[in-house]
Parts: C-alpha cells; sequence; structure tokens
C-alpha cells in the first residue's frame, strides 16, 4: 500500500507509519552510517554549541535560567550552574536558535539543530550514554526533522503555527529515543506522545517577540519527556501520524498530507545531508539579497545617489520578511530587524557584514541605515523558484536615472555552496569570542564536538560549565 495520503487505514500488516518508522530507527548503528552524514551531524554540533555560547549573557536566556529550579547533572554550555536534563535541553536549544544564526534545510525551510542536538547532549550526558550513542541518536533526530517537515511543506506555517516547535518536538524524540535504545513499541509510544507536546505560535512575527526562540527549547525538553515516558511504558496513540485527527491534520488544517518522504529510503538514503548553515546572524531567505547588497558595496557604489531600490521575490517570503513594509523599514528591536529584508540590507551595505553585532537595539536607530531601508521595496516574481530554491536580486535606480541590477542565484551556505568545516569553525570561534569566553575554552569546545564519536560517556560536559 502506498504511504501518500493514509489517513486512518493502516497497511495490510496492520502497522502505522510511527510503528514502521520506529522499526527503523531502533535499528541504526552508527558504525553502518556513511562519513558523510557523520561529517553534517559533527558540523551541526559545532554550530550549535558555538551558538549557546555566543547567547549566554543574553537577556532572554538570563530570564530563561532565572526560572529553572530543578536542578541536577547537567550541563547548559556556559553556565555554571547544574540542570536537570529537560532544563538543560530547553537553555541549550533556545539558546542555539535565539540569534536566528542556526542551521536550516533547503526545500522545505526548518530549522533542524536545534531541538535535536540539546535533547541528545541532555539525554546522553544524564543517562550516562556514549559519544557514539549521542552522534547516531542526533543523526537520527535531524534525518526525521527533515523528513517529518515533508509531509506537508509549508502548511503547518500558513496556518500560523511555528514548524520548529510542530515538527522540532517529533525529531527530538526520535534522536533521544535512538540515543536511549528504546525497543520499536517505546519509540512507537514516545512519538504518540510528542504529538501531544507539539505547539508553538507564530504571532511572533507581529512584534518581533522572543517566543520564537523558545520553540526550538521547549521540543528540546519536550521530545526528552516523551522519550522517557515511551521508555517507562506510557501509551501514546499509534497513529499519531494518520489517524482521523492526526498531528498534520490537525496542525497543517486543510494540507493534504504525503507520507512519501517519511518511509521512502529512510536509514538508507540522508535528507539531513542537505542541512544548511548560515553566514549571517538573521532570516535565511534574506541572505542572497545581502549579498547582493554587499556585491554592490564592493564595487564602491554610493547609498547617496540611490533612489531606489526593487527587489523581486518569491510570495512566500512577504508575510513574514516584506511585510508590514513600513514596519519592516523601521524595526521596532534588533531581534525584530532580523527578520526585515530592508533593514538586514542596509545595515549589511554599511557595515560590510550581517553578523551579531549588526542586529542589536542600538544598530536599528542608525540613520543613515534607516534612510537606505526606506528606499528598499519589494515585487513578487512569480517565477521564483522559493522554497525549492533561494536566490536574491536588487534593482537599484540611482539619481542620474541610470538602473542597475545585481542578483544571487543561490543560499550560500546551502547545498549549491556549503560552508566548509574551515569556515564553520571560524564562526564557531567567533561564536566564542562573542560569548566573552576564552579561546583555549572554545578550542576545548571544538574537540568536544570534533570527537564525540570516540567518547566513553558526555562526562567532559561538565567542563563547560563556567562562572
Amino acid at each position: 500500500m502506498s504511504v501518500r495520503n493514509v489517513d486512518v487505514a493502516l497497511p495490510a500488516s496492520g502497522e502505522s507509519l510511527a510503528e514502521r518508522i520506529a522499526a527503523v530507527l531502533t535499528h541504526l548503528h552508527l558504525d553502518k552510517l556513511s562519513s558523510g552524514t557523520r561529517a553534517v551531524a559533527i558540523n551541526d554540533l559545532l554550530d550549535m554549541t558555538g551558538l549557546c555560547i555566543a547567547a549566554r549573557r543574553s537577556d532572554y536566556i538570563a530570564a530563561l535560567i532565572n526560572t529553572e529550579d530543578q536542578q541536577g547533572d547537567c550541563t547548559a554550555l556556559g553556565h555554571s550552574s547544574r540542570f536537570s536534563a529537560a532544563s538543560a535541553a530547553l537553555i541549550n536549544g533556545t539558546a542555539t536558535h535565539g540569534e536566528d544564526f542556526d542551521d536550516t534545510l533547503e526545500g522545505a525551510p526548518i530549522r533542524v539543530g536545534a531541538m535535536v542536538l540539546p535533547a541528545v547532549l541532555a539525554a546522553a550526558e544524564r543517562h550516562h550514554r556514549s559519544g557514539a550513542d549521542a552522534l547516531c541518536g542526533m543523526i537520527a533526530g535531524l534525518e526525521m526533522v527533515c523528513r517529518f517537515n515533508h509531509v506537508v511543506p509549508g502548511a503547518i506555517h500558513k496556518a500560523g503555527f511555528h514548524p520548529v516547535g510542530v515538527i522540532g518536538v517529533l525529531g527530538a524524540t526520535a534522536g533521544v529515543g535512538v540515543a536511549l535504545g528504546l525497543n520499536p513499541r517505546q519509540l512507537t509510544d514516545a512519538f504518540g506522545i510528542a504529538g501531544s507536546f507539539a505547539s508553538g505560535l507564530g504571532e511572533f512575527l507581529s512584534e518581533g517577540a522572543w517566543t520564537k526562540r523558545l520553540h526550538p527549547g521547549w521540543a528540546a525538553q519536550s521530545g526528552y519527556k516523551a522519550a522517557l515516558l515511551g521508555k517507562a511504558g506510557y501509551n501514546g496513540p499509534r497513529t499519531i501520524f494518520e489517524g482521523p485527527r492526526n498531528l498534520f491534520r490537525v496542525f497543517g488544517r486543510d494540507a493534504s498530507p504525503n507520507y512519501q518522504p517519511l518511509l521512502d529510503g529512510l536509514g538508507e538514503r540522508w535528507m539531513m545531508e542537505r542541512i544548511a548553515f548560515k553566514p549571517y546572524a538573521c532570516g535565511t531567505m534574506i541572505h542572497p539579497f545581502i549579498d547582493c547588497i554587499l556585491q554592490m558595496r564592493r564595487e564602491g557604489i554610493d547609498a547617496r545617489q540611490i533612489v531606489d531600490i526593487e527587489c523581486e521575490t518569491g510570495e512566500g517570503l512577504v508575510d513574514r520578511l516584506w511585510e508590514p513594509l513600513a514596519a519592516k523599514q523601521r524595526p521596532a528591536s534588533g531581534y525584530a530587524a532580523k527578520f526585515s529584508m530592508p533593514f538586514a540590507m542596509a545595515i549589511a551595505f554599511f557595515e560590510g557584514d550581517a553578523g551579531l553585532q549588526q542586529f542589536t537595539d542600538d544598530k536599528v536607530h542608525v540613520v543613515q541605515v534607516l534612510e537606505l531601508a526606506a528606499k528598499i521595496r519589494y515585487r513578487i516574481d512569480p517565477h521564483n523558484e522559493y522554497p525549492r530554491n533561494y536566490s536574491g536580486h536588487a534593482r537599484v535606480t540611482f539619481r542620474d536615472g541610470s538602473v542597475r541590477e545585481w542578483r544571487q542565484p543561490h543560499f550560500r551556505g546551502g547545498v549549491k555552496e556549503p560552508l566548509t568545516r574551515e569556515e564553520l569553525i571560524r564562526k564557531f570561534r567567533g561564536n566564542i569570542a562573542y560569548g566573552g569566553l576564552s579561546a583555549e575554552y572554545g578550542e576545548k569546545l571544538l574537540q568536544f564536538c570534533l570527537t564525540i564519536a570516540d567518547a566513553p560517556d558526555l562526562s567532559a560536559l561538565a567542563s563547560f560549565r563556567t562562572v
């Protein structure tokens, strides 16, 4: 029986989708996985740990830590206190995504590592699993986020939910379940439980609120708890993915699920190898437009001579990055600026980068940046390839009446031009410095990430707590 549009009916074997997925995942072994697959997971671990340090002194992480009163034996990277595994997953997950500098998936956009890796690290540290167990769990969780996000691509976001919180808890559950060695029945129950933990509203877009930052941390924490409940024998609905009130029907509303990506080549072909890493600390689809504006900067264009900048854009970018246009041209905060196409382009033009230092509350008041942002507008291109491909465009009209255009054909950092391990290490070191910790600390954390598969356990994480 095809796994497309299953809805209620089960295959002749009587196995649900959750059972069939669990049967594959619980038989994964790290030594049977390719070096390329491992490399992507380690790259994501490098990215995740560096970002946790970058966010360690932020106001939103301080507020989160002040609410955590569950002590334990687990590590929130860059913090001196010891936390419960659930709290460590929550804090590290929130920190990973907090500056919007973490990974993404091309084709069906979603963050991937921020929900999975913190959950697996916390579970492996708490339950004394080996580094190989943890890495295998990370790969499984990353893969399932990618696959789950292809079932109703775009529909969850369109319905007003944040896919990171909805899909992320499923990936975290898969990752923790594999790392802890759950059997197929236990992981099936865990998936069913995780469906009830799925959450995350998109209303943060209205004001640049902090709740977006919280969603991956909540998913990581919830995935950890779902896996523990499944392991303990707590019963969850095995038809969570295809039953009459299944997760995709509820969160995707009227979308017609395509279940083929869930099982097609599972355990043999790896969607997670398409995970992309960001060179800029803002919304992913802004990046090619920033590359256009940086080309202009390198050519010595004088901002005072610019009358208008029109950008061809995909329709799917408008509600998140362009509208309401007046508000996007004058974002209310540094965080809101990360989701403003006009501001991100303008700040990159003047400062030559769009990193962590460019999206602060002070920068959103810089007059020359706001003046240029006010000249940047969009036109929907019906032929734009989004979401299959992220491209950038800028058509500039100058005071003398001349017009020039710049284009960036793809997302730099994605599958067509991936960041190298060396580039990711440079980004990692920059994040360590931004977080105020020493180069020595960073090099020790770097080696932990690169050699995690050889670690007998994750007790070394304790050495990354700081005063």
